[in-house]
């Protein structure tokens, strides 16, 4: 009995030797999905936020998580009582990470869609966000028949992505990157003809070639919202009573002023198949 408790023990060590090793390569992952409470026991939320779209969520020069989304995100821990850690993520990582359990929530530029309702819970929209289709000013895009023959790079599983296949897939090549910054960078270097970007695509067009760059076509205009795990209602709750604080507060609107530009949007009080709420 002694020896099998030995051996068992000695699995225990390797098995976390293992795991240390892997969280050292591939970052930590915590294969418990925490509850609201757990997270405040342990005092800290993680948070799975974008690293490379700005001003969304971006790391700055000083190597620290910047942006509209880490400025909600900080309010929110705040307002738990807890500090805040991120995770900064690839587009086609965000869901992954967070039904995972790598991360407890997501304030990561989600555009609220039926497809991604399946598999998060999504939130009260808190930011609004309008998609539309950028490409060379000397290019004629004026509707979807004049994308035949081109190629359209955009971020894989994005709002863009879907929005892109839908309108001009059967006529164009739609070339699917890891990020924002890849998709921009593909247009940049000639790689495709145009990409299908946020509001804010053309500021880091013409951040990088001044005057060569403009928006063609909208698509559509979609709100964001915080993801937190199916069925999982503490997180839920709290976020949506968090949102609704800092909308009657102002804070909210303080943020949006500071990275957006723009006025806050007047959101909606339902979306069509992607609940708010736990059901």
């Amino acid at each position: 009995m002694i020896g099998i408790l030995a051996g068992g023990r000695a699995l225990a060590r390797r098995a976390a030797v293992a795991t240390l090793t892997l969280a050292a390569v591939f970052g930590a992952l915590d294969a418990h999905a925490a509850s609201l409470e757990e997270a405040k026991a342990r005092g800290r939320i993680i948070v799975g936020i974008q690293g490379d779209n700005q001003p969304w969520g971006f790391v700055n020069s000083s190597g620290q998580q910047d942006g509209f989304d880490a400025d909600i995100a900080r309010l929110f821990a705040k307002d738990l009582g807890v500090e805040v850690e991120f995770t900064p993520l690839a587009v086609s990582n965000r869901i992954p990470a967070l039904t995972t359990g790598k991360v407890d929530v997501l304030f990561a530029t989600m555009a609220m869609t039926e497809e991604r309702a399946k598999a998060i819970q999504y939130s009260k929209p808190y930011a609004g966000n309008v998609i539309s289709l950028y490409g060379p000013k000397d290019k004629t895009i004026a509707k979807p028949e004049d994308a035949t023959g081109i190629a359209i790079g955009v971020p894989r599983s994005s709002a863009q992505d879907k929005a892109a296949t839908d309108m001009m897939g059967t006529v164009a090549t739609i070339r699917r990157f890891d990020d924002d910054a890849a998709s921009i960078q593909a247009l940049l270097s000639g790689q495709v003809d145009a990409v299908g970007g946020n509001q804010f695509y053309l500021q880091r067009l013409d951040a990088a070639a001044p005057g060569r760059f403009e928006r063609k076509i909208d698509f559509l205009t979609v709100y964001n919202g915080a993801g937190t795990r199916q069925g999982e209602k503490d997180w839920n709750e709290a976020i949506n009573a968090f949102i609704d604080k800092i909308k009657s507060n102002g804070e909210h609107a303080a943020v949006y002023a500071k990275w957006m530009k723009v006025p806050v949007p007047e959101f909606p009080a339902s979306i069509p198949n992607i609940p708010f709420t736990v059901q």
